[in-house]
């Protein structure tokens, strides 16, 4: 059966494909700005090529098997290289998915309000494994001083307790772990009283819109001293890894599942010439988690304002 898709400068073409309850369904991890763009990829993909879309929720891993199996086909923003062994697995190994080659350039790391760290000079990684300066950040009065690491079920948070241990703070610290929504609500409610915070940071995000942080120095990215064992492949992956530089830089890319470019070829052109900033990725995240703008009725304005980037996407 075929369908007629009109775009939005007003061509017209037929596209091939069953009409099912859901023809794409676009799976959504759980931060913000890829739950923007995964509602901005439904209202294009449905305003402009007739097809019906679904967004599911899932991890990271999550996505990457229902790409392979056929049961998802897109994921809007793989951090790369936190999902190596995904991308690896499914785009180099299995072929059943394919990256998009239009990256954001993206930064880790860690994190203080920066008034905490012209105060207390807490500037660098090395700051750290100094007790007497990390006390402030002890919060419930317990005596240990606690760091959020990242949320359960990220790549980047199994390598943040390598870092940790790496660099010797582990032994300092309460490594905590829990929903960024949650972490970053804490950072506000911190700055705003003027109290002290420390945690895991990535840019492109909408903290830095809203905040005033120093991401700690460290050593250069060194590719010798990272070595990372995932907890999937080993009982003893932490005292067999070591990550004792900085993150190296970052990208993130769309990723899409190869069956598409038979099932629907227009949506795997959309998905390989699909392109976003930073900057708007940073907006996005403010616009859902600070300003509380329902997702839904952000991506039908953004794709109203965005036409000339939606066309692109359409028909490069």
């Amino acid at each position: 059966m075929k369908k007629t898709a009109t775009l939005l400068g007003g061509a017209s073409f037929a596209i091939a494909g069953p009409v099912m309850a859901a023809d794409i369904v676009i799976g959504v991890p759980n931060w913000a700005s890829v739950n923007a763009t995964a509602h901005i990829l439904e209202v294009v993909i449905e305003e402009n090529l007739g097809l019906d879309v679904e967004l599911q929720n899932g991890t990271n891993p999550i996505v990457f098997e229902a790409m392979d199996s056929g049961s998802m086909q897109v994921h809007p923003e793989v951090w790369m290289p936190n999902q190596q062994n995904l991308h690896d697995t499914y785009v180099k190994e299995n072929g059943t998915v394919v990256m998009n080659q239009n990256p954001v350039q993206a930064e880790q790391g860690m994190c203080v309000p920066t008034y905490i760290a012209e105060q207390y000079d807490i500037k660098s990684i090395d700051d750290l494994s100094d007790p007497d300066k990390v006390a402030i950040f002890d919060t419930d009065g317990n005596g240990t001083p606690e760091v959020w690491i990242g949320a359960p079920g990220w790549a980047s948070t199994v390598v943040e307790k390598i870092r940790a241990k790496s660099y010797g703070y582990d032994q300092i610290f309460d490594l905590t772990e829990y929903e960024e929504t949650i972490a970053y609500a804490n950072l506000a409610n911190a700055t705003k009283a003027g109290d002290p915070w420390i945690g895991f940071c990535y840019s492109p995000h909408y903290i830095f819109v809203t905040q005033d942080l120093t991401v700690l120095e460290e050593p250069p990215h060194d590719p010798a001293t990272w070595t990372i064992v995932q907890p999937t492949d080993d009982p003893d992956w932490l005292s067999k890894s070591e990550a004792s530089s900085a993150w190296n830089g970052a990208t993130l890319h769309l990723h899409y599942a190869k069956e598409l470019e038979e099932t629907y070829p227009e949506v795997a052109a959309l998905f390989s010439n699909y392109q976003m900033t930073g900057d708007d990725l940073s907006a996005m995240g403010k616009a859902l988690a600070v300003d509380n703008v329902e997702a839904a009725e952000f991506a039908k304005e953004w794709v109203a304002a965005n036409e000339d980037t939606v066309i692109g996407w359409l028909t490069n």
